[in-house]
Parts: C-alpha cells; structure tokens; sequence
C-alpha cells in the first residue's frame, strides 16, 4: 500500500489576475480542490496548498500553467478541466502553450482551443502539412478542428474554398428511394458537417456561402475526375472508404490546396468484401514526404466522461472476442 506523504506548498500569483484564476465566485478554485484532491487557502498572493506530496505537485504544477493563460485571457472552468485532464494523463507537457493557442473563426463559437495533447499536434500538422489524416475514436474532435482551420484559413484569405466530403455508404443502393433531390438525399450523409459548419459560421453566411459554391458538401463520388486547386478538403468517414476510392480521392488535390482524412477504423461499415481505404493508406503512405498522420486515442475524447470508458469496454470486449 502507498505511503501517503502530505506537504506543503506555496505559489505566488500576481494579484491581478487572481479573480481570472479563482474564476466567478470561486468556481475554478473549487474544482482544482475537488480534482486535484487538495486543499487550498488564497492568503493575498500566495495560494497556499496542502495534501499528498503528488497531488501537491501537480497542482503547483497546473497554477504554472494557469497564470500563463490568465495573462493572455479569461479561465473558463472548461479550461480548468482540460488542464487537469491533461496534467493527470501527460504530466508536465506544455499546457499552457496548448490553452493559449487557438483557431479564430467567425461565428457562435468565435474560437476554438485545443484540449489535449494530441489535438494541438493535430492542428499544428494541419498548419504545416498538406495533407493530414485523423484516425481515431468519436468524439476526439477531428472533424470539428479540420472544419475550424478550414474556416480560418477562408477567412484569411488563404484558400477560395471549402469542399466536404463524407463516403454515403449506408445508404448502398438504397439512395435512389430516398425522397427528394439529389440534395435532399444526400443530406441525412453530411448532417455531421453541416453542425460543425453552422457553429463556426452563422446560419446566414453558410447558407451564402454554400449557395455561391464557396462551401460545397457532397458525397465522395461527386469527387471524381476534378481537380481541386485553391481548396481545403476535409473528407470524413473515411473508414468508410474503398481502396480505389482513397486513391481517387487524394488525387483530387491541386495546386495551394489542402486535404484532412479523418475516421475511426473501429467504425467500419464497408461489406465484408470490401477492405478499407483508411485501413491501407496507413501502410501505403506511411513514408511518404509531406504526409502526416495523427492517431487519437480514447484519452483525447472531449465528450462526456462516459465516452472513454464505453470506447475501452467496446475496445476490450474486441480483443477478447479475437482471442
């Protein structure tokens, strides 16, 4: 049994930005006591704290990294969360430098922060590569953060266009009985996007945008045989892909364009003759320049807790059942 070993520890925090830290009636300083399973008393500038000497560790740790944020900006008790996630899962990794980077867009949301680890090197290699894949678990923010760098990038002016794309595989040969349009069949395959699309942009603007051709979301197959210079390509679901049609897609790419593949391989629903393109791009593209790919695990889930712990027993249940 582990020896409990209590101390003490002090941080001086400059004074005006103790309320930012403390957040609105004290809410942040609670949720540090209570995650962080230490005691702490706010004397002036010093915040004095006491419990087991690792917990006392890290929280000493986690005020570090939340001065540097307050000085640049609010501390939501999001942020606060995420901080102590990250402190607990990658000890003492650059989360300050992770809160404080963001990705400016222009609607509901206004800014869009990482909150592990892994989705700031995720956004970073959609910074500095052309083309990026995503593979991971639901709920790990692939497609939310391509579409907010897709965004940014329009709004600076450094692409003309955005293209959405998602593989319409439920739908088989069923699409045809569908009701409506084209546009009304395919929109159920790319509600997805849609979503992410009108928190970063208002209703009116994407709906604009989308009229002008500026946005264009469409099912894989409208893919082919064009060349898309000019455009961020965000291309999701891509588990759900055949092989050809991978090759198909990332041929597509132009000139000042870039291109994000996300997907999650546990979620595949190709017909069991079928093998997936994101499953052989792995092995195909893994050494090639100017490619990266960034893997998720369930400890970048954002969504509920309980997420990552039915993501580890559906995870557990399969490696059994292989057994």
């Amino acid at each position: 049994m582990k020896e409990i070993v209590e101390i003490k520890k002090v941080v001086t925090i400059q004074e005006p930005i103790i309320p930012i830290i403390l957040g609105a009636n004290d809410d942040n300083l609670r949720t540090i006591k209570d995650r962080m399973d230490v005691k702490i008393v706010v004397r002036g500038s010093e915040f004095i704290i006491k419990g087991d000497y690792d917990n006392v560790e890290k929280t000493v740790k986690l005020l570090d990294h939340l001065k540097h944020v307050a000085l640049v900006r609010d501390v939501s008790a999001e942020d606060v969360s995420d901080a102590i996630n990250m402190i607990k899962d990658d000890k003492d990794e650059k989360i300050s430098s992770i809160l404080t980077d963001h990705i400016k867009v222009a609607g509901f949301v206004k800014r869009v922060t990482p909150k592990t680890k892994k989705q700031h090197e995720y956004i970073n290699a959609i910074r500095d590569f052309d083309v990026v894949f995503g593979i991971g678990p639901a709920g790990t923010g692939k497609t939310y953060l391509a579409m907010a760098m897709a965004i940014n990038l329009y709004l600076n002016k450094m692409v003309n266009r955005i293209i959405l794309t998602r593989p319409a595989v439920e739908a088989g040969e069923r699409l045809g009985f569908l009701p409506g349009d084209i546009a009304d069949k395919i929109t159920p395959y790319l509600r997805p996007l849609y979503d992410a699309l009108y928190s970063m942009l208002s209703i009116d603007k994407a709906a604009k945008l989308i009229e002008k051709g500026v946005i264009e979301l469409a099912p894989l197959a409208f893919m082919r045989g064009r060349t898309l210079d000019d455009s961020f390509i965000i291309l999701d679901e891509a588990q759900n892909t055949t092989v050809e049609q991978m090759k198909m897609f990332l041929t597509r790419l132009g000139f000042n364009s870039k291109a994000v593949i996300t997907g999650d391989i546990t979620q595949i629903d190709l017909p069991k003759d079928k093998q997936s393109g994101l499953v052989m791009v792995k092995n195909i593209l893994k050494n090639v320049e100017g490619i990266k790919f960034i893997n998720f695990t369930e400890k970048d889930v954002v969504r509920h807790p309980l997420v990552q712990r039915i993501i580890k027993a559906y995870e557990k249940y399969e490696s059994e059942s292989e057994k």
